[in-house]
């Protein structure tokens, strides 16, 4: 579930405050607290944010640097990043209404802030160019994937389209581009079980009750190359990747499988994305019960443009 937004604390740059728990412990102020808390970010940093009131408790009210540490409830913060790169794409809405809106999500752009990403992500653009502060994402594709994305507007309609995903009554289409395998027969239905893998930003199969489930299918040729339609069951981290990938047919530009080739905290190459794209995305709106289909109007192009 998302984390809880400080009803007292504004959206920062479509950003919401993250909260921190504060238990029972040893220090005296609360720049000590915050300081041990978040080593990665120098103790100066956390001096100068709060002496500027950018930490508050639950009511909103800013905590001073050297006032005496209380253990209980929860403060808010804002994230900063001292270098975030710039995504040089823009999504597009493909459709909004009073429950739903759908974005169209270009390559290399993250659906929410983590690592690296802070305000150059689907979430917080969204929130900046259109004002709505409760905007969450319904599910999520990854950071390298392009397409289609659902978001809820209102808190109180987030289980019913949640509970769409956990019962699995979401058609969901992707198109790949990636090599042809002699003797593969397709279509065909791969299925495994998918599991954290090394480095940590990887995933890959292993013995056990399959938990991720993808139906692929052939749909065009070219030389070397093939465009695929994949249609996922399950919602598993990477999972086509995964698939594709153990199946021989890497998907052309992925930079982490089968080999990895840049990792997570690397520049990216924006001239090749990963060509994958979250093609289509159709439901029974529990909300409205009006037929939905949603198709994105971005494309990965002819497949024998491909480089090999």
């Amino acid at each position: 579930m998302p984390a809880p937004i400080a009803p007292a604390l504004p959206l920062r740059g479509g950003v919401a405050a993250s909260a921190v728990g504060l238990p029972a412990g040893p220090w005296a102020t609360w720049l000590d607290f915050f300081a041990d808390r978040f080593p990665h970010v120098p103790r100066g940093d956390w001096q100068a944010r709060l002496q500027a009131g950018e930490v508050c408790d639950a009511q909103g009210r800013p905590l001073p640097p050297d006032a005496a540490y209380r253990a209980h409830g929860k403060a808010w913060y804002y994230r900063s990043l001292h270098a975030e790169p710039r995504v040089p794409f823009e999504a597009a809405i493909l459709f909004r209404d009073a429950h739903l809106l759908v974005a169209d999500k270009p390559h290399f752009l993250a659906v929410t802030p983590g690592g690296r990403h802070l305000h150059e992500t689907l979430l917080a653009r969204l929130r900046r160019d259109t004002g709505l502060a409760e905007l969450q994402p319904l599910h999520r594709i990854d950071r390298e994937t392009g397409g289609v994305v659902l978001f809820s507007l209102r808190r109180e309609d987030r289980d019913a389209y949640h509970a769409l995903f956990r019962e699995r009554v979401v058609d969901k289409e992707y198109e790949a581009i990636a090599p042809l395998r002699d003797g593969l027969a397709l279509p065909l239905v791969r299925e495994s079980r998918i599991v954290q893998g090394t480095p940590f930003f990887r995933q890959c199969e292993a013995q056990g009750e399959p938990n991720a489930s993808t139906r692929l299918a052939l749909v065009e040729t070219a030389g070397p190359w093939g465009r695929y339609r994949l249609a996922p069951r399950t919602g598993q981290r990477h999972q086509l990747r995964v698939h594709m990938a153990a199946l021989g047919i890497p998907i052309r530009g992925d930079a982490f499988y089968p080999d990895v080739k840049r990792g997570p905290d690397e520049d990216d190459d924006h001239g090749q994305p990963l060509q994958l794209l979250a093609r289509a995305i159709a439901f029974t709106d529990p909300v409205t019960g009006q037929q939905r289909r949603f198709e994105s109007l971005r494309t990965l192009g002819p497949v024998e443009q491909a480089p090999a």
